[in-house]
């Protein structure tokens, strides 16, 4: 296994590099820079890519030379446009600065964000509790719902009881997070109906000075809405793969020879099924709370104004603050490569008699 997992760890550096090429490449051939984002405003045009929507503008010889390759440089001295460049490291060629980039990671300096006075370390770890919030929670209430509910449908394989819960999380699941998430503010938030959950943020202005007991329930109060928005659509595929797992195992010979052992239906299916069933469940947890943590949260963040990781992601993209948006995908991928050795550690962990080394002769 040891070797194995050096192997692992040994591709997490091609792969990761290769991810940062990919991405850094791409961008060079988007429009609308931070340096032209910058200059549009100063031009009063709020966004630069209006520049790019054909709308009316200056005549080309009224822009800073009729060579200049920013749209928003009208009526702006060389000079000041050259600093603009020296200041954000475009003066340099493309590949010398990716070299200098990864360098810079390699010693875990990410730079600072070009619109915040703030490091990208600190504007992450800033943002980092509400995405742990939405995350975890989510993450821990899917899996505490849906495996007794998936072990219980494959019990009941057929019954009513199996229909009609099918029935209602393929609905959940058909329902989109952010409509659902509406629906909860309409409902919940003084929309229209009933004022029991705070609109915003994830504590109250009097955190500070509340109890132990005041601060949990404070923070519960403010996450529970997030969280259901979150979690309503993660049900169904957990449960069915939950149930589908535990029939797959029923019908397999050794819990036959279990039964014919005289071993009561629960010895059977907690003491000889569960184990196997749970296999691929147990071990994807670290993936399943990766992908919830980094992935599925932009939407939910910015409608319940919820300051994390995902409405960074976003604007950061919008506004191009390149330090963040590699910084970010550089330790995100990181963790996510990371993450998948350790999803297949955990089935060793399960099921000891899983050896990758065997399997990859």
């Amino acid at each position: 296994m040891g070797a194995y997992i050096l192997r692992r760890l040994l591709l997490v550096i091609p792969t990761l590099l290769g991810i940062m090429i990919v991405n850094f490449t791409l961008v060079q051939f988007v429009p609308g820079g931070p340096i032209e984002q910058i200059l549009a405003q100063m031009q009063g045009e709020g966004d630069v890519f209006a520049g790019f929507a054909g709308g009316e503008g200056a005549p080309a010889e009224e822009t800073f030379g009729s060579d200049s390759e920013y749209i928003g440089a009208r009526g702006l001295p060389k000079e000041f446009i050259e600093d603009l460049e020296k200041e954000f490291g475009f003066d340099k060629p493309p590949l010398e600065r990716f070299l200098t980039m990864m360098g810079n990671y390699m010693t875990l300096d990410f730079g600072q964000s070009y619109f915040r006075s703030i490091s990208v370390i600190d504007l992450v770890l800033e943002k980092m509790p509400v995405s742990i919030s939405l995350g975890l929670w989510s993450t821990l209430i899917a899996y505490l719902v849906s495996i007794p509910l998936g072990i219980r449908k494959a019990i009941k394989d057929g019954s009513t009881f199996d229909t009609w819960t099918s029935g209602a999380i393929i609905v959940a699941y058909a329902i989109p997070g952010f409509l659902f998430a509406i629906l909860l503010l309409v409902l919940f938030a003084g929309g229209s109906y009933w004022q029991i959950f705070p609109l915003r943020g994830l504590t109250s202005d009097n955190w500070d000075s509340l109890s132990l007991f005041g601060k949990i329930a404070d923070y519960a109060w403010h996450i529970a809405l997030p969280i259901i928005a979150l979690t309503i659509s993660a049900f169904a595929t957990l449960t069915l793969l939950t149930k589908n797992s535990f029939l797959d195992e029923i019908k397999k010979q050794y819990v036959m020879t279990a039964r014919a052992k005289g071993l009561s239906e629960s010895k059977v299916l907690y003491g000889h099924v569960f184990r196997n069933a749970m296999l691929i469940v147990i071990a994807g947890f670290p993936a399943v709370f990766i992908g919830v943590f980094f992935g599925g949260s932009i939407i939910i963040e910015t409608i319940f104004s919820l300051d994390g990781l995902g409405r960074l992601g976003f604007e950061a993209a919008v506004a191009r603050d390149y330090p963040v948006i590699f910084g970010t995908l550089f330790i995100f991928g990181l963790m996510g490569l990371v993450v998948g050795i350790i999803s297949d550690l955990m089935y060793v962990v399960v099921d000891p008699r899983i050896d990758f080394e065997k399997r990859e002769g």
